[in-house]
């Protein structure tokens, strides 16, 4: 039978496994380890002292129920010294190791491990190299014991160079990993080697230690002294009273040491805590400094969000947020999809342009929660001083950082996702311009070096992810525009909105006021009803308050009936009951049954609109009046419409000396609202001609487009917003300039398909397309006026 050191028989196979998660148990050393798992306790029940075990280690101390492929290769039979007990769950068991054995199999069916192995005999244990070498290792350890390198009664090399390479190897607290390279090596020659190589590597780490220990050493002696002068005169203090100023004062210093200050703000906080010194706490000059410190202190200099770009997660939440808006959100996953392959957090500024009520505020905040940043909105609507954005300077009274700050502040964390709202309406006055403030701050190349009046000291932008919203890009200044990624939002479809009534406005509405799950059922005639004639914007915020106050007359009933469970139905013909009389109707029809007047499509910064153009006759000498408040640029496009009717009035069968002999004023209704724009041309000439023609604009009919003197049809913007505008307000046939046509591939497919789109190129196109055709000559100034020839009228 094969004998273990120390006399003790080998073990058959298959054998008792201990797997350890971390350590090694070599032949003999002693070492006393901690089991806690169900199947190492197991174990432990059958055994008793002086039993003999296998023990291995895990390549990964992670894993639970570790296999062969688990295991490193070579373990140690090991004698059981003592077993105790910590607690009800862990034991502490004592070990000795006696040989090397060679792990072939592990069986986990047992209720704890066996294996199979073999016994690992080792070579040149007897031979001159290995007791060359132990001498060699002796040597190394008596010249570290001199230096104070090494603890401990150091064991003598004679007689068995293999115990002693083992025992010098767990003296020096190796790593799992380099304690297994001794363990595996059998030839005892390089064994000793390999403990050298390690002790070389030990006392090369010992002597750098003892080098940083000195030189922190010396570094601290000054501090040291200032701590114990400083524990001096809080000592006195308490004896005067004045301890709790000292107690905030070291509470602040606290702070400022766990902010993460940068080198500047370090300096900075430490020269003015030195001022705070001298003050003695006492006077309105030691509340601004502390003022100062708290806010240095609060700021988040080097804390991040843990967040993540995750393109699925982020489209995920877009689509449950938001409805439609597809162009959008493709925007959005592109600008974040640079950011997660490049890993740099600087770049363009995304600023959503659009009317109110489509969404634009709620975006950012989906973008915050899909990155898991935290979401700060500053509203920037009417403000109209500088320091506003970048503080006032701490000369002044009550003093305090600007908005950009203020919002880092309560986010707590350098790289949220900060939402500049209405970046538009942003004022001047006497106190500077916010908007080249801002210049600074949404400039990915200048903002990590942002400097707010109130810190005096840069502070790192470059990481916040801003989102800009306006409503309109008339008013933001070139250079500002010129830092934005401009990523614009037209008003939602008919059919858009109620999707989004459906599955977002209705079921939070009913909840607000207590209307019971179950209990309520719009029917799609009521929805459409309600979007139709109740709303005509091209958000959804006036949807919202009717909902809202559709819910508040269900709850009214609710509350009058309480025994009873009511369940409602409402249908079409219910909803004026509730809402009231039908706000809006299509009037389009009635407004154009008369000549010379033209309904055109119109943007504005609430979205697409339509308007009508009215044009009146009289006798006189020529003269063009022209009222509705309209801007210069549609004053002109008005006289450039007379223009090319008068030099072509044969062409269109128009008697041009009765035109001489009239004067004529042409009207835009709504005339409180300012009106500019060269997109009226169009409309202006087609309701020049239906009136001088005495023929009718068709009903169904809305135009768009600049007019030439030479009768071209110019392109326009803001194509998507006027078509949906005329497709809400009943319109069924829409003329367009033929240089718009990509612009329609922006205009959602239902709405083209609705819809019957002309595109022209030239206002003889419009003529024929817009006046209704008659069987009768035209009347100009009270005559019956032929037309010459072949009319474009005729």
């Amino acid at each position: 039978m094969t004998k273990l050191r120390g006399g003790a028989p080998a073990p058959s196979s298959p054998f008792a496994l201990l797997p350890l998660r971390s350590g090694v148990v070599l032949p003999g050393t002693t070492l006393s380890l901690s089991v806690g798992r169900p199947r190492s306790l197991a174990l432990l029940g059958t055994l008793h002292e002086g039993d003999i075990i296998g023990v291995a280690t895990q390549r990964d101390p992670r894993v639970d129920e570790p296999t062969l492929d688990d295991l490193y290769p070579v373990g140690s039979f090991a004698k059981v010294i003592r077993i105790s007990r910590r607690n009800e769950k862990v034991y502490q068991l004592v070990l000795e190791g006696l040989d090397r054995f060679s792990l072939d199999s592990v069986d986990d069916r047992a209720p704890f491990w066996r294996a199979d192995g073999v016994l690992l005999a080792e070579v040149g244990n007897t031979g001159d190299a290995a007791s060359i070498l132990a001498e060699e290792l002796h040597t190394h350890l008596e010249e570290l014991t001199q230096k104070g390198g090494a603890l401990g009664e150091i064991p003598s090399p004679e007689g068995d160079p293999s115990s002693f390479a083992d025992r010098i190897a767990a003296s020096l607290g190796l790593d799992t990993e380099d304690a297994v390279v001794v363990l595996s090596e059998l030839d005892v020659a390089e064994r000793l080697k390999v403990v050298i190589e390690l002790l070389t590597r030990a006392r090369t780490r010992a002597e750098l230690r003892t080098k940083i220990e000195q030189d922190v050493r010396k570094s601290l002696g000054k501090t040291q002294k200032e701590a114990i002068l400083r524990e001096q005169l809080k000592a006195i203090k308490r004896e005067l009273g004045d301890d709790e100023e000292e107690d905030e004062t070291d509470n602040l210093r606290a702070r400022l040491d766990a902010a993460g200050l940068t080198p500047e703000a370090r300096k900075i906080a430490d020269r003015e805590l030195k001022r705070l010194d001298q003050t003695g706490g006492q006077g309105p000059e030691a509340n601004v400094i502390r003022s100062y410190l708290d806010w240095l202190a609060a700021l988040p200099w080097s804390k991040r969000a843990d967040s993540s770009i995750e393109i699925d997660t982020i489209s995920e939440k877009l689509e449950a947020d938001h409805y439609g808006m597809e162009d959008v959100k493709k925007r959005i996953l592109e600008h974040m999809a640079v950011q997660q392959l490049s890993g740099n957090p600087r770049g363009t500024i995304l600023c959503l342009v659009g009317p109110p009520g489509v969404g634009k505020t709620s975006l950012g905040r989906s973008i915050a929660e899909a990155t898991q940043r935290p979401f700060v909105r500053i509203a920037l609507g009417g403000v109209r001083d500088e320091a506003e954005i970048r503080g006032h300077r701490r000369t002044y009274v009550g003093a305090i950082p600007g908005r950009v700050v203020f919002g880092l502040k309560q986010a707590e964390v350098k790289n949220p996702v900060v939402l500049l709202d209405e970046i538009d309406k942003l004022g001047h006055g006497y106190g500077g311009s916010p908007e080249a403030a801002l210049l600074e701050v949404l400039d990915p190349e200048q903002n990590k070096h942002f400097t707010d009046h109130y810190l005096e000291t840069p502070f790192d932008l470059s990481e916040v992810m801003f989102v800009c919203t306006a409503n309109s890009l008339d008013t933001i200044s070139a250079p500002l525009r010129d830092r934005l990624e401009i990523v614009e939002l037209s008003g939602y479809t008919q059919v858009e909105k109620s999707h989004i009534a459906r599955r977002h406005l209705i079921p939070k509405r009913m909840q607000e006021v207590g209307i019971p799950v179950g209990s309520f059922e719009l029917t799609d005639a009521a929805l459409s009803s309600i979007v139709e004639d109740y709303t005509r914007e091209a958000g959804v915020r006036q949807l919202d308050r009717e909902l809202t106050r559709l819910g508040r007359s269900l709850a009214l009933e609710v509350a009058r009936n309480k025994d009873a469970e009511l369940k409602f139905v409402v249908d079409a013909e219910d909803v004026a009951g509730y809402l009231g009389k039908a706000r809006f109707r299509s009037d389009v029809a009635e407004r154009v049954a008369f000549p010379g007047v033209a309904t055109g499509m119109a943007w504005t910064p609430f979205g697409g609109d339509i308007l009508f153009i009215e044009t009146s006759r009289m006798p006189g000498k020529g003269r063009l009046e022209i009222t509705g408040q309209l801007g210069d640029v549609m004053k002109e496009s008005a006289r450039a419409a007379l223009t090319y009717v008068r030099s072509h009035a044969a062409e269109l069968g128009l008697d041009s000396a009765a035109i001489d002999a009239e004067d004529l004023h042409i009207h835009v209704p709504a005339g409180a609202v300012p009106k500019d724009g060269p997109s009226a041309g169009v409309t202006i000439f087609t309701a020049l001609a239906s009136l001088l023609s005495g023929r009718k604009v068709r009903p169904d009919t809305a135009m768009t487009g600049e007019c030439s003197l030479r009768g071209r049809v110019l392109p326009v913007g803001g194509i998507k917003a006027k078509v949906l505008a005329a497709h809400r307000a009943g319109i069924r046939r829409v003329i367009l300039p033929k240089q718009n046509e990509r612009d329609l591939a922006d205009v959602p497919e239902a709405t083209r398909a609705a819809l019957e789109i002309h595109l022209v190129e030239d206002m003889s196109e419009v003529l024929g397309l817009a006046l209704e055709t008659e069987d009768t000559d035209p009347v100009v100034g009270g005559s019956n006026a032929k037309s010459g020839g072949d009319s474009l009228l005729a």
